[in-house]
């Protein structure tokens, strides 16, 4: 099976075809666990126009691509990129974890879902610059 997966990523179409398949695969996924550990339902929220919801969301969206594009660029196969872009993704949901526990003076996700618009976009903020520091350390 893996012979014929790696003939199939020879060529540069498939290949495409490949990662980006296996990344928007992923990305549903991923993102149905950041469903479960919050404690809000992200598109239910989106869906009535809280902008906290859908701002720290799209930066776990943009989080987990940019993860996967690293992960992409810096190894040989798609097995490999998977593997390194699960691990990214799961410090990514390390530091959503810690963020919310430093952070004392208020609950991250209860605030997200007053539609804390402040709130929501630092959230997007930490997701999108972690993920450049979590893609860096993928091609070491």
């Amino acid at each position: 099976m893996e012979h014929e997966v790696d003939k199939l990523l020879s060529n540069p179409y498939a290949a495409s075809l490949v990662y980006v398949s296996v990344t928007v695969l992923s990305l549903i996924v991923f993102l149905s666990v950041f469903e479960l550990v919050t404690r809000y339902r992200c598109w239910s929220e989106i869906k009535k126009g809280n902008l906290a919801v859908a701002l720290a969301t799209s930066g776990k969206i943009f989080g987990i691509c940019n993860i996967f594009r690293f992960s992409i660029e810096a190894n040989d196969s798609v097995y490999q990129s998977l593997i390194w872009g699960t691990f990214g993704f799961v410090i990514l949901m390390a530091a959503y974890f810690l963020f919310e526990f430093l952070t004392p003076v208020f609950r991250i996700d209860d605030e997200i879902v007053r539609d804390n618009r402040a709130v929501g976009l630092i959230a997007m903020i930490i997701s999108v610059s972690l993920s450049y520091v979590i893609g860096a350390t993928v091609i070491i």
